[in-house]
């Protein structure tokens, strides 16, 4: 399995960390009901179920990108150096995002965007 593969993985993991931290605020969470909690949050919990759903947002595209730059053949250490640096832009957009540091994570974000990007054109 390459590094890259082993990012894809990893990144299934953070937006279940996420929910975890949302989850354990003081607003009661009702398992029959999984999502009437989330009007409810405020602070962190809010944030965390923001930066969640960023996630799920920015992983269709990564997979897909990982997959394409594979498949073309593209060079394995710029796909893996890639994929880390997607890894590690999300791993900060959700820690500024629970920060309150906007900028950051704004900074953070496009990282990853331009990391996906440049996955298509991995030579």
């Amino acid at each position: 399995m390459t590094i890259a593969f082993s990012c894809i993985i990893f990144c299934m993991f953070i937006p279940a960390y996420l929910a975890g931290v949302s989850k354990s605020s003081k607003v009661k969470y009702n398992n029959e009901s999984p999502r009437d909690h989330i009007s409810e949050l405020s602070g962190k919990a809010r944030n965390a179920h923001s930066a969640e759903q960023n996630c799920y947002e920015s992983f269709p595209a990564f997979f897909a990108a990982v997959i394409a730059a594979h498949w073309m053949g593209n060079d394995q250490l710029t796909i893996d150096i890639l994929a880390i640096i997607f890894v590690l832009s999300r791993v900060l957009h959700a820690t500024f995002y629970l920060t309150n540091k906007g900028t950051l994570r704004s900074v953070a974000w496009v990282a990853g965007f331009a990391s996906t990007i440049a996955l298509f054109f991995a030579g």
